[in-house]
């Protein structure tokens, strides 16, 4: 929030104003395939009940992401002064009421663990509301832009937020169908520049779930888990989920799985928590993920297995030369490859800047799809879309598993702390369909001055 102006230019301006605003709500309202009149309720969504049978698509707080009364009163001074006799009832009060708020505010429940029950309690019967009054022909689709890693444990990565709203989704009788992701982040916004801030929304697909849902053992939920995951994973790839979205991506066939059961219990008959499962879910898919690399060349596989301990880092000469043979290349032809500079004892990955600039994939004797991806990542920071289409339209098919190997790279450096490189690799597979179509146009003919006037070229 730009706390100088609440509003954006009335009469102009780069990033919008008042007529700009009217005419994109106006474009919006056009497009909607909806007929008759609109209603507005203001109701507490704990214990609403505005109508049966509703299509229910919703937005809800974000666990403790953002204060929203807090932050509403900036406002509401204001416009309390100027439309209270207009609504009298919506400004009855001095400030924004927030008592009620559904938000795991510490300082006004008294602590981390009545904050979160506080949360748990409420969003848990919002979402009873709901599944009671949601329409039974059609899913219930809830909007959730969370990161999802917030916190490493014994136990895995693990959120809070996201724990504790999935934990009340499923105890109001939902099963989540799936998710899926959608494309609702600006990137100018502030929190998304120079950031790995999510590119998406995340839609959680959400249907009643069966009265005569069986239990599971929680063997069964991994072996199942592992059947699945990996088909779905590659359908959210060949979709082109940002990597920066795809752990988020990847909760929604797994906790379809996990909500298909009334119960899932472990070893010991204890039932498994929705903290477990996720960190099932997400264990599978790094194993999903890191299974993708047999599809890579030796070098590659070098090359990952390096990066992963130590980045563009310099490591010791003997310590690479014993990986090199375990992954079937050698140190020698990976430099003359050009992906590798070693001397002195020493050996380093070529970081994109630093790769040739001549290169040419439709000459190049040892391609790899390591250099494809760094290759494409140079050139695509210096060249831009169309620059990087000519060189896919040049690698032809092998261009698919340069992108692969992008989402594996993206997960190193998110586990790595890794941010820059993190952002390099998200950046390209963001910019994929636009990459490949610009491929896909005809191939632009030059034409010499020669051959406009029918003379040959000496």
């Amino acid at each position: 929030m730009t706390w100088d102006y609440a509003e954006a230019p009335p009469f102009g301006g780069t990033s919008g104003n008042w007529l700009g605003g009217i005419e994109w709500a106006a474009k919006a309202l056009d497009a909607l395939p909806l007929t008759g009149f609109g209603k507005v309720v203001q109701a507490d969504a704990a214990i609403q009940s505005v109508s049966e049978a509703k299509l229910v698509s919703t937005d809800p707080p974000y666990y403790d992401n953002i204060g929203y009364a807090d932050l509403s009163d900036f406002f509401y001074v204001w416009l309390r002064r100027s439309l209270k006799l207009v609504f009298p009832d919506l400004f009855a009060t001095l400030a924004v009421p927030k008592a009620e708020e559904l938000v795991a505010t510490q300082y006004r429940h008294g602590g981390k663990e009545k904050a979160e029950t506080f949360f748990l309690e409420g969003m848990t019967q919002a979402m009873h509301r709901l599944a009671e009054q949601a329409h039974p022909a059609f899913p219930v689709t809830i909007y959730y832009a969370f990161k999802q890693s917030e916190s490493d444990s014994k136990a895995g990565t693990s959120n809070t937020g996201w724990e504790t709203f999935l934990d009340a989704v499923i105890r109001a009788g939902f099963g989540i169908s799936g998710t899926w992701p959608m494309r609702t982040e600006r990137g100018a916004r502030s929190i998304g520049i120079g950031t790995n801030a999510l590119a998406s929304s995340i839609v959680l697909v959400c249907r009643r779930r069966s009265p005569d849902a069986p239990i599971s053992s929680r063997r069964e939920f991994i072996s199942k888990l592992r059947a699945e995951l990996p088909g779905a994973l590659k359908n959210l790839q060949r979709g082109n989920i940002a990597p920066v979205d795809l752990a988020q991506a990847a909760i929604g066939p797994g906790m379809a799985i996990f909500t298909q059961y009334d119960k899932v219990l472990d070893a010991e008959g204890k039932l498994l928590s929705v903290r477990d499962a996720l960190a099932l879910i997400n264990q599978t898919l790094d194993e999903t993920i890191a299974e993708q690399e047999g599809d890579f060349d030796a070098e590659s596989r070098w090359a990952l297995a390096w990066f992963e301990q130590y980045g563009f880092a310099e490591g010791e000469f003997g310590v690479a030369e014993t990986l090199s043979k375990a992954k079937d290349t050698s140190i020698a032809g990976m430099v003359i490859s050009g992906i590798l500079s070693s001397g002195k004892g020493k050996v380093r990955l070529l970081t994109p800047k630093e790769l040739d600039p001549r290169w040419d994939p439709q000459t190049d004797t040892r391609l790899s799809t390591w250099e494809m991806v760094h290759q494409l990542i140079r050139i695509l920071e210096s060249g831009g879309e169309s620059a990087a289409a000519e060189t896919v339209r040049n690698l032809g098919t092998d261009a698919e598993t340069a992108r692969e190997l992008c989402y594996r790279l993206y997960t190193l450096c998110e586990r790595k702390k890794r941010a820059q490189e993190a952002l390099s690799y998200n950046a390209l597979v963001q910019s994929w369909p636009e990459i490949e179509r610009m491929a896909r146009e005809p191939h632009a003919q030059k034409t010499t001055t020669g051959e406009l006037f029918g003379e040959e070229e000496p």
